[in-house]
């Protein structure tokens, strides 16, 4: 198993920045990818950005391109999510994902969740 610690969340005016940070532990040679979710009020959860553990390949969500980038650090098995240029529609729980392969099984590990809020 894979367990995630999330922090970083809190509240910010429009147009500020906050960096989100999840650390996993437990069996991280297994991680594949890693990757960020939020759930607004009364939404679904919905995908931000993720990144593979190699480090070459990462992906956003169109609502966060060119504002986000997400990073990570294989030593201290972190994963970061840098958001600048933040809007109010970015208010959500931010919820860490870790996407993991063991051969042919596949599992999805989830943070607890951390808030942000953006006021305008």
């Amino acid at each position: 198993q894979v367990q995630l610690v999330e922090s970083g969340g809190g509240l910010v005016q429009a147009g500020g920045s906050l960096r989100l940070s999840c650390t996993a532990s437990g069996r991280t040679f297994s991680i594949y990818r890693m990757g960020w979710f939020r759930q607004a009020p009364g939404k679904e959860r919905q995908f931000v950005a993720a990144i593979t553990w190699s480090g070459y390949s990462t992906i956003f969500a169109d609502s966060v391109k060119g504002r986000f980038t997400i990073s990570r650090d294989n030593p201290k098995n972190t994963v970061y999510l840098q958001m600048n240029s933040l809007k109010p529609e970015d208010t959500a729980v931010y919820f860490c994902n870790a996407h993991v392969r063991y051969g042919s099984a596949r599992f999805n590990y989830w943070g607890q969740g951390t808030q942000v809020t953006v006021s305008s």
